[in-house]
């Protein structure tokens, strides 16, 4: 082939190499959000503390909203001049648990940012801890209890507490043991709900590498996935989603994907839930979190912060970076959460605070998150 020839056919497939780039990462643009953090909530914490790594929001309703920190955050004495309201000001991060204190690590809001509540009756169960720690908090659409979930990834443990947080209802794992069994885990991540009362565990990130399905009671049904980087297997079980058709969304943070299993069993029968692999959707930068809606799904990523949308059949729709920098920067948004008004709620677990976005006036809508897809 002459030279000329063939500087033309390598420049022709970097070109198309390059399209095919643009076309897999989607559109990139603005953020359809408006951050709130310096007119919204303020610390509630004593003198000389402050917000630790904040790893869980889940929105109940705008009037009741649990936040998850990972204790509170010894500040310098004096505090530094530099300091606003959280440890990130500081040039801190709180994630290997710098100044942590175990305490306040439940509490409750509103979507003003007003504090209605402090669990701090269950501080107990994480102090002492030597590592992350609480990770995850969730609550089943189906519950009519509402039920508060939190995954303790530190502890191979999941609590289930009432509404209002007077009783823990429901212990799974045992405290401090990791183990590959019907009644152990090794760093668990997240919980996810069926329509039957059945839930799923991601179990996790200590090498267990599985889904574990379980009845309503909480007893052993069945579980799927083992370690590898081929179709249906995994390196770590992150998060976890559930949306239209029954599909199950699982989220792998260390092979930067999500994998999409369809629901082959019909619900009622004898075999359900039965999932079966049918979509990778690969090359992320560290994924951290997922809402599934009834057409799109967003997921907070890393590498740089942002937030990608994808619509269900994989296809990138949009992505929006985080600001890095100012008054309102993050360092990751390690969980989301939306309102009935489309306010994004997202916690930081290295700069060590919540946040809440409000969509701009003139955001195009297919932008704003949805409310977790919810069969009707």
């Amino acid at each position: 082939m002459p030279i000329r020839q063939t500087l033309f056919s390598l420049v022709l497939l970097n070109l198309l190499a390059t399209q095919s780039l643009a076309q897999d990462s989607g559109p990139i643009g603005p953020s359809p959000y408006d951050f709130n953090t310096e007119t919204w909530m303020q610390p509630f914490a004593d003198d000389g503390l402050s917000w630790g790594g904040t790893s869980g929001v889940y929105v109940e309703s705008k009037d009741r909203i649990f936040v998850l920190q990972r204790g509170e955050t010894q500040l310098p004495s004096p505090v530094p001049p530099e300091y606003t309201s959280f440890a990130g000001s500081l040039g801190w991060n709180v994630l290997r648990g710098r100044g942590r204190v175990w305490q306040n690590c439940i509490y409750v809001i509103d979507s003003e940012g007003n504090l209605l509540e402090v669990w701090d009756q269950w501080d107990h169960l994480f102090a002492g801890t030597d590592g992350p720690g609480p990770h995850r908090i969730r609550m089943s659409p189906y519950d009519p209890e509402k039920r508060l979930w939190l995954v303790d990834e530190t502890g191979h443990i999941i609590y289930v507490f009432s509404n209002d947080g007077t009783q823990l209802l429901m212990t799974l794992g045992e405290k401090n043991v990791a183990a590959k069994d019907e009644n152990h885990f090794n760093q668990p991540q997240d919980v996810a709900f069926l329509p039957d009362g059945k839930f799923l565990i991601a179990d996790g990130l200590g090498g267990n590498n599985r889904i574990i399905v379980r009845n309503a009671d909480g007893s052993y049904r069945s579980e799927f996935g083992e370690t590898g980087e081929g179709p249906g297997q995994f390196a770590s079980v992150h998060a976890l989603a559930m949306g239209p058709e029954g599909n199950l969304y699982a989220l792998d943070r260390d092979l930067l994907r999500i994998q999409n299993f369809k629901q082959t069993a019909t619900p009622g029968s004898s075999d359900y839930p039965r999932y079966e692999h049918i979509a990778t959707w690969p090359d992320l930068g560290m994924p951290l979190d997922i809402l599934v809606g009834e057409d799109s799904a967003w997921v907070t990523d890393l590498n740089p912060p942002k937030i990608v949308q994808f619509n269900l059949d994989g296809t990138r729709r949009y992505t929006w970076n985080l600001p890095v920098e100012g008054p309102h920067r993050w360092i990751e948004m390690h969980s989301l959460s939306v309102d009935s008004d489309g306010n994004l709620y997202g916690t930081d677990n290295q700069a060590g605070r919540p946040q809440k976005l409000t969509p701009r006036f003139d955001a195009d809508p297919e932008l704003i998150l949805d409310r977790p897809y919810v069969p009707r």
